[in-house]
């Protein structure tokens, strides 16, 4: 296969991973893409950037405790995947979802874990996490 035809077929396959995913100025698509900042990547820091409230306390504090402890490449990290469960409209500007998670360690049994992400829109439109709770 020629370069530019694994180029084609690479640019292809993101836009198709990209379509799986709500859009950002959305309540899901800011829900889906705290929890990939959050679980996923395990990046904090992108992760409040999504969060407002109790939802950023919560995730301050998880930035206290791990303190400078670096997660980067060499870190042994789990893939964790997961589905939208269930979708609740709590008025116009707040909407709740259940997501069930799957955690796969290298050398472990797989897990599952359930977020429940509660989202607000804010004055200036956009949509942030308000809470968020993790439970099996």
């Amino acid at each position: 296969m020629t370069w530019a035809k694994t180029a084609r077929l690479v640019a292809t396959a993101l836009v198709l991973v990209a379509g799986c995913q709500a859009s950002a100025d959305t309540p899901e698509g800011t829900a889906e893409r705290f929890l990939d900042a959050h679980y996923v990547r395990m990046n904090l820091a992108d992760a409040k950037e999504y969060c407002v409230g109790v939802a950023r306390s919560k995730v301050e504090e998880m930035q206290h405790l791990v303190g400078d402890q670096m997660i980067d490449d060499s870190t042994r990290k789990p893939h964790v995947s997961y589905e939208l469960q269930e979708t609740r409209d709590e008025g116009e500007d707040r909407v709740s979802f259940l997501f069930e998670g799957k955690i796969r360690v290298e050398g472990a049994d797989e897990f599952t874990r359930h977020w429940l992400v509660n989202t607000r829109k804010e004055p200036d439109g956009a949509w942030r996490v308000s809470n968020f709770q993790e439970f099996e």
